[in-house]
């Protein structure tokens, strides 16, 4: 494929190829984190096609793909969403950048949203992001361990 920058020398791989999941954005998230979960659950109900991948933070995956991408692996309070996996122009979206990402693909009302979201200057959106991203284990909870999907959904999570 050409433009493809995988190999094995780029280290863990879900269990799909690079290749193969390269046009899907995979929201990396919080695995123990409630909103993450709730956010997570969110997309999987409103993804009509089937569009987004998942991975959390904590797993071998993102810790890799995050360093390959100079973002710091041990900030759990961001969101991520990754973009052309393995491609030469894979990039990542961060904080609200990203939640804006997914409301626009989503459709319907939540496409809107997202674009009101846009308009909102950035410092706006991500202060409030910082707000909800420092209290959401005070306010959504803390689970034990990452959820595990249903087996209709598995497919969809490249770290399970």
């Amino acid at each position: 494929m050409d433009g493809a920058v995988s190999s094995e020398s780029d280290g863990p791989l879900p269990r799909q190829n690079a290749a193969a999941i390269g046009s899907h954005p995979i929201i990396l998230y919080d695995g123990v984190c409630g909103l993450c979960n709730r956010f997570t659950q969110f997309v999987l109900r409103n993804d009509a096609q089937a569009v987004f991948r998942f991975a959390s933070l904590q797993s071998a995956f993102a810790t890799h793909l995050l360093e390959r991408n100079s973002a710091n692996r041990r900030e759990l309070e961001t969101v991520y969403v990754v973009l052309k996996l393995g491609w030469a122009d894979e990039r990542l979206l961060a904080r609200s950048d990203a939640v804006i990402f997914v409301l626009k693909h989503l459709g319907g009302i939540r496409h809107v949203a997202g674009y009101i979201l846009a308009w909102t200057p950035r410092a706006l959106r991500d202060w409030g992001y910082s707000w909800l991203a420092r209290n959401r284990y005070r306010l959504f909870g803390r689970l034990d361990a990452c959820s595990v999907p249903s087996p209709e959904q598995r497919e969809r999570f490249l770290d399970v």
